[in-house]
């Protein structure tokens, strides 16, 4: 048991007997893929669980984390095991090795609390992945409204924890990463050498306007909140003063890949609109390439163009599991035209051993 372990979804789905997509009995896990003479290893490192312990502590607020969706039994069955389902699901899609992560849900409680949530959150993942170290990988929960706090706790879940980064949101109740009262924090993960990963929380703010059919709120929410943190922390210059961080986007990067060159005319076309105190070294596009983001674009194409943006050297294999919205990602990534052998090999699994420094063999 590892301390009320409960595997969920994107957003932090808890399972109130329902279990990973997939259920039902094992399907053979897929060979393994051979590129170059070489067996490539495959790293997901956008996937989610949740601790029921943690959860419970949120109270009267925990409602509040599920979110408005249907069709939730159809993806996740009821199982005795969420961990023997998970491995299963893994094995199935070819996924040699997750990376956990729990959606930051506790922004908005109290220190106490929150340090609290935070504790249980990253002494279970620790736990999971000394029980499973060549299936599992963490990034840490960290308290990002207490900036002091979240410092400590990065360098805690490093050191201690053996966590190779940080899940973050896209803000904080509205407070960008590239305000000065999270310096410390991106100066502590450039210390360390560990990653951040960046996961949306939709944009509330647009809540009215996402009203109505298609779940909007995720489908343009989510993407549109990653936009917006990328891009704060490009044009405030934060890639500038820390080149050494290592920002992991969800979702491709949001829409930032798609449409980064006008970032290049906005200081020429509206000058009045831009900080003359702040000079980058570089193109605002330039900083995109420096940027690691998932393959989570789902089609094709949409990868081929995203890594003609940003490289291959970048993206690494996301999938949001166990909400099914990329189920193969090994055919994905195969699929994918224009790819060398090599860029395959760094999608699949080089990129994160290498930017991650996992343990895989």
């Amino acid at each position: 048991r590892l301390g009320g372990l409960k595997f969920c979804g994107c957003h932090l789905l808890p399972v109130f007997g329902i279990g990973p997509a997939g259920g039902g009995a094992a399907a053979p896990g897929k060979a393994p893929v051979v590129i170059k003479g070489r067996q490539a290893k495959v790293i997901d490192t956008h996937t989610h669980c949740l601790f029921q312990a943690s959860l419970d502590l949120m109270g009267e607020d925990a409602p509040g984390i599920l979110p408005p969706t249907k069709g939730v039994a159809e993806h996740f069955l009821a199982q005795p095991d969420p961990l023997k389902f998970r491995l299963e699901d893994m094995d199935r899609m070819g996924v040699d090795m997750q990376v956990l992560s729990v959606n930051p849900f506790w922004y908005k409680k109290d220190r106490e609390t929150a340090q609290a949530i935070c504790k249980i959150n990253n002494e279970s993942l620790a736990e999971l992945i000394a029980q499973h170290p060549r299936r599992f990988a963490a990034f840490a929960s960290i308290c990002m409204q207490f900036p002091d706090l979240a410092v400590q706790q990065l360098e805690e879940a490093v050191k201690k924890y053996g966590l190779v980064g940080a899940a973050i949101g896209g803000s904080v109740a509205g407070r960008d990463f590239c305000h000065p009262e999270f310096h410390p924090v991106l100066a502590k993960a450039q210390e360390l050498g560990v990653t951040l990963f960046i996961h949306p929380q939709s944009t509330p703010e647009l809540a009215h306007r996402f009203k109505g059919n298609g779940w909007l709120a995720n489908v343009i929410g989510n993407p549109l909140d990653t936009t917006i943190a990328l891009e704060k922390l490009i044009f405030e210059g934060i890639f500038d003063k820390y080149p050494e961080l290592k920002i992991l986007a969800a979702h491709g990067g949001g829409f930032l890949g798609s449409y980064a060159p006008r970032m290049d005319r906005s200081c020429f076309i509206s000058p009045q609109n831009c900080n003359p105190d702040i000079v980058l070294k570089k193109k605002p596009s330039d900083y995109v390439r420096q940027i690691y983001m998932d393959a989570l674009v789902f089609t094709p194409e949409a990868l081929r163009h995203l890594v003609a943006e940003v490289g291959a050297g970048q993206i690494m294999v996301g999938t949001d599991h166990p909400i099914p919205w990329e189920m193969d990602p090994v055919g994905h990534i195969m699929s994918t035209p224009e790819l060398s052998d090599d860029d395959r090999l760094n999608i699949l699994g080089e990129n994160a051993i290498r930017v991650l420094g996992l343990k895989i063999s």
